[in-house]
């Protein structure tokens, strides 16, 4: 039966979604535009000099950091959806190293306050945290304990209305410029994952003085990341208040295993904004270099490269957007949200891979900036839980 109306497929048209509404997609739009506005320019100098504290002060004034927090403390009370937009917001920076370093503000640090803490506590470091005005790290990794948070060797240990702390924190994300700091502890180090507990302390005072007991005993330098800091931090006999404990006395690794479900879904979203950034790039290059007398991306060989990246890519993040669903209706998909996880970082590090290849010689120079972006990405299959540890999750999830 002829017909008038010819349906063609239309690439540039706005997607619906079953997540984001339209005021997810406002969010987007504003936050993309200040981070491509304040962020994204100071890029190659923040390799050098490390993000400023004023970045996140001022994603603070914006109410940037407080999207998922009550209204109560400052935040706006959105869903956890606003934490997915964040982390892809951020991703236009074209700087993993700041990423990484918001993310552990938001993602990783006030998460567990807000859910564990005292109303003292949500007041002294929930409530300046998402204002900015305040930096917080988190302390798990040790020199001889990553993955395996039970075999941490950090103790707390109860005199009389006081904790003493002894022991040192490894691979620790804005430990050279914190205020505070959420630290996995031994309370009882015969009680295996029944002795490990939290502890919110400060390490720092109002001037940025390191607190009696507190140091930073190196800064490290890493192969990527460059522009966050990470650190080897030291206790030696310091002493904090008994109430300082976050949560509850002996449920440290109860909760810090809750509080990695929400910092991998994050990690995912982050991996596969990264990944979209880089197709971006490798795209553009493609229809601008020419070789044999035309644009490169007009090569069957390129063309289909840059098709399967962006098969990976779109692949990744609607698994991990069903999941973050999952998660944000009140399920704790524990396995798939490792599966998310380490199939987005996996990814992320094949797309990069390819965007060098594409990029030819250029790519490994630092002028086009890909070769940033690689050395960066390769971090997202160590960091919040190796690949190593989310197949030992999934494996195990299936009775292993």
């Amino acid at each position: 039966m002829a017909t008038d109306t010819v349906i063609k497929p239309d690439f540039e048209a706005a997607q619906k979604h079953f997540i984001f509404t339209q005021e997810h997609e406002d969010l987007r739009e504003s936050m993309e535009d200040w981070v491509k506005k304040e962020l994204y320019p100071h890029r190659m100098e923040w390799e050098k000099t490390k993000w400023p504290d004023s970045a996140i002060q001022r994603a603070g004034e914006l109410g940037y950091l407080g999207l998922c927090f009550p209204e109560e403390y400052g935040g706006q009370g959105g869903d956890y959806y606003y934490s997915l937009v964040r982390a892809e917001a951020l991703s236009y920076a074209g700087s993993g190293g700041l990423g990484m370093g918001f993310a552990v503000q938001t993602d990783m640090v006030l998460p567990p306050i807000e859910m564990l803490g005292t109303e003292e506590q949500k007041q002294t470091y929930l409530k300046p945290g998402i204002e900015g005005t305040r930096i917080g790290c988190l302390g798990i990794t040790e020199p001889g304990a990553g993955s395996d948070v039970a075999g941490i060797r950090t103790t707390a240990i109860l005199d009389g209305d006081e904790y003493v702390i002894n022991g040192s924190k490894t691979f620790i994300t804005n430990a050279a410029r914190a205020d505070f700091i959420v630290l996995v502890t031994k309370t009882d180090p015969d009680a295996g994952h029944n002795g490990i507990t939290l502890l919110l302390i400060d390490i720092r005072d109002e001037e940025g003085n390191e607190l009696p007991g507190f140091s930073v005993a190196q800064n490290l330098e890493k192969m990527g990341m460059e522009a966050s800091d990470t650190c080897e931090i030291a206790f030696e006999d310091m002493r904090v208040p008994a109430d300082s404990v976050l949560g509850e006395v002996g449920k440290g690794f109860y909760h810090i295993t809750w509080e990695l479900q929400g910092e991998r879904l994050v990690a995912a979203a982050g991996s596969n904004a990264g990944a979209e950034r880089l197709l971006e790039t490798t795209i553009q290059y493609a229809k601008e270099r020419e070789a044999f007398g035309r644009p490169i991306g007009k090569f069957q060989t390129i063309r289909h490269k840059i098709a399967a990246m962006a098969t990976k890519i779109e692949a990744s993040k609607q698994f991990t957007y069903t999941v973050a669903w999952r998660f944000a209706n009140g399920e704790y998909p524990v396995r798939e949200i490792s599966m998310a996880k380490l199939l987005s970082a996996q990814m992320a590090c094949e797309v990069a891979d390819d965007a060098i290849q594409v990029h030819g010689g250029w790519g490994y120079m630092k002028e086009y900036e890909v070769e940033r972006h690689y050395r960066d990405v390769r971090l997202n299959r160590i960091g919040a839980g190796t690949d190593e540890v989310m197949l030992e999750v999934i494996g195990r999830s299936y009775g292993l």
